[in-house]
């Protein structure tokens, strides 16, 4: 016990992120208070709703935190797949289409963002198409999200600090 205490890696600022990106996202207000499906789909968006926040915050300044976050999440990805019982040959299959549901969500999201269509947006990929009323709710915590990190300064976030979700 006293050894593993003495030897263990303290985790990356990357690794630190994610894990309070994680934690953000498995808060129970998304699934109970804003109909997010408490599913593994739900799950994931959320994961990458929160990604997607701290990814644009980053934009510009972050330097690799942002690559390496994304490397994180993906190395997670495939622990989480491999876990659930998903062969070696398997995982790469399963692997690309998150990878690609990863990168449109996160550009759908850039450009609701700009547009100001953020809702639609939501509906499509954490809703599954269905227009709830709940989105709303769901909008104004990520606009309420964006100015808090907006406010953190990119030094806090690039030492793995995330005081948002």
């Amino acid at each position: 016990m006293i050894l593993s205490k003495l030897f263990a890696r303290k985790p990356s600022a990357a690794q630190r992120l994610y894990e309070a990106i994680v934690a953000g996202a498995r808060q129970e207000k998304f699934y109970a208070d804003m109909d997010v499906p408490d599913t593994l789909d739900g799950r994931f968006d959320m994961i990458v709703l929160h990604m997607f926040l701290v990814l644009d915050r980053l934009r510009g300044e972050g330097g690799e935190m942002g690559q390496q976050l994304t490397d994180t999440f993906f190395k997670d990805l495939d622990r989480t797949l491999r876990e659930m019982g998903i062969g070696d040959l398997s995982v790469a299959k399963k692997i690309r289409p998150m990878a690609e549901a990863f990168a449109g969500r996160v550009k759908a999201y850039a450009t609701a963002s700009e547009k100001g269509s953020l809702v639609e947006a939501l509906q499509r990929n954490v809703y599954g198409g269905e227009a709830k009323p709940k989105a709303i709710e769901l909008v104004q915590w990520v606009q309420n999200a964006k100015v808090k990190l907006s406010s953190t300064p990119t030094k806090s976030i690039l030492d793995g600090e995330l005081v948002l979700l």
